[in-house]
């Protein structure tokens, strides 16, 4: 059974934990089939580095800081604050350096700055905990906090490329595997500055794409182009890398193979035999 309040908290319990872990090792499977590496990465970020890519600028509504609490103002309040305390005041805030990221992936890009790659360039993969700051939650489908798995390209054009035809076929073999029935619908998040050549470019070749089971989106694709390689400074190929990822929204996909098999046993079941 999965609880979740009305700020995006859910729980998982232990049949829906092993579903995750299960799904998550198919992907995981993925990623070493195709010579990706595992990284872990801190769950924070600085706020120099989201800046870098301009998130706070395409992004202002997803936006989550971790502050520190001055500990004399905040003890202060807490004489007077009917308790318990529901909401901490900005005034017991110090201004912070660090954010919450709502992708799995912006550490890569931060790790390899300033690094040449090969001419066939890299691949990466992580799961991390993303963050973002909704209008409204639901359950699995909208959480406040989820878990992101990852399979990252980074170096020329043409490889960046080829990882997304890739990742496509793939994803689309395993829903067929699980009897999902699954449609790739081009996504509108904005992810360059609307008023620059990237995003005029967005609309001739899509940036994201992402994979739809019964109206909710389990996974995506995305191009970014040479973006990450030009603002962290990575080459590959005598030329700024371009880079590209395949992502996961695990919770997601828990609620979405737990509805398609019925339970999650029987869902344990299905993806634990997968070849």
């Amino acid at each position: 059974m999965t609880t979740a309040t009305d700020n995006g908290l859910g729980v998982l319990d232990g049949s829906q934990l092993r579903l995750l872990r299960a799904i998550d090792a198919v992907f995981l499977r993925l990623a070493e089939s195709w010579d990706a590496p595992e990284f872990r990465f801190p769950f924070l970020m600085r706020c120099s580095d989201l800046d870098k890519f301009d998130y706070y600028d395409n992004f202002p509504h997803l936006g989550l800081a971790a502050t520190q609490l001055d500990p004399l103002r905040l003890g202060a309040m807490l004489t007077e604050a009917p308790r318990p305390v529901d909401q901490m005041p900005t005034e017991v805030m110090e201004p912070t350096a660090f954010a919450l990221p709502s992708a799995a992936c912006y550490p890569i890009y931060v790790d390899l700055a300033g690094s040449t790659l090969p001419t066939d360039g890299a691949l990466r993969t992580t799961v991390g905990t993303c963050f973002r700051n909704e209008n409204h939650y639901q359950g699995l489908q909208r959480l406040l906090g989820f878990s992101m798995r990852e399979i990252v390209c980074i170096g020329p054009e043409d490889v960046a490329k080829n990882h997304l035809l890739r990742a496509k076929e793939a994803v689309t073999k395993l829903c067929a595997e699980l009897g999902l029935d699954v449609q790739l619908e081009v996504a509108t998040d904005p992810f360059f500055d609307k008023t620059s050549g990237k995003a005029k470019m967005q609309r001739l070749f899509p940036v994201k794409e992402e994979f739809v089971v019964d109206g909710l989106a389990i996974g995506s694709v995305n191009y970014h182009r040479n973006f990450f390689g030009e603002r962290c400074s990575i080459w590959a190929d005598d030329d700024t890398a371009h880079t590209s990822c395949l992502a996961f929204g695990l919770e997601r996909w828990v609620h979405t193979l737990t509805e398609r098999f019925g339970s999650t046993a029987a869902a344990v079941s299905a993806v634990e035999s997968l070849s």
